[in-house]
């Protein structure tokens, strides 16, 4: 009965002190982007290329609101002339779900021009879409395109990968935060052992 006691013990140890570093991994992904976000069109710089993080269309209850809030959020900058080109990046790994298409149709519905969007089907991951916009598509300077959490963990991979990028913040989606954001917490701390452990590189190139 001591020994599982003491295990119990040692094991709830282990893991608060695994939760003091991810939130010291946090803290430096956080800090680190602070300075390179903008909410307002009318004060970010202008650059040529938009990043559009992908996510999923539909939400519990319809459109999902992060995948609605990013959309009007690369149309404002788009409109404002902020950006040039739009590139949608997303998961499309089996045919019946493309995040791609999905961000196409809705930001063509809205008024953007066919010509001005760039389709990256193979941003699986947050990684992916950063490092191919850069090996693929050409971009060593960029917009990234999401709510603030995400752009915080999308630029510190874009600046260990060379890019000079900026991040706009679409609203937040309050109604499910608290899971999404519980969730962020483990992918920023997964970011150190991407970029400076497994050396991480995207699915397709």
């Amino acid at each position: 009965m001591r020994f599982i006691k003491a295990l119990f013990l040692v094991g709830i140890d282990g893991f608060l002190w695994l939760l003091l570093f991810g939130s010291l991994l946090n803290h430096i992904i956080v800090i680190q982007a602070k300075d390179n976000m903008y909410a307002d069109a009318n004060a970010i710089p202008q650059n040529e290329y938009g990043l559009v993080l992908g996510t999923s269309k539909d939400g519990k209850f319809g459109l999902n609101p992060y995948f609605k809030h990013r959309m009007e959020a690369a149309i404002t900058l788009y409109k404002h002339q902020k950006i040039k080109k739009i590139i949608v990046s997303g998961d499309n790994h089996i045919l019946s779900y493309n995040e791609t298409q999905d961000m196409t149709d809705y930001l063509v519905a809205r008024g953007v021009p066919d010509s001005a969007i760039i389709q990256d089907y193979a941003g699986f991951r947050t990684i992916d879409s950063v490092i191919r916009a850069k090996k693929v598509f050409g971009c060593s300077s960029l917009t990234i395109i999401s709510q603030q959490f995400h752009n915080e963990r999308a630029l510190y991979i874009a600046k260990y990968h060379g890019i000079n990028a900026i991040g706009f913040n679409a609203e937040d989606a309050k109604s499910i935060r608290n899971y999404t954001h519980f969730r962020e917490f483990f992918a920023k701390s997964w970011v150190f052992v991407d970029l400076y452990v497994l050396r991480t590189q995207p699915k397709f190139l």
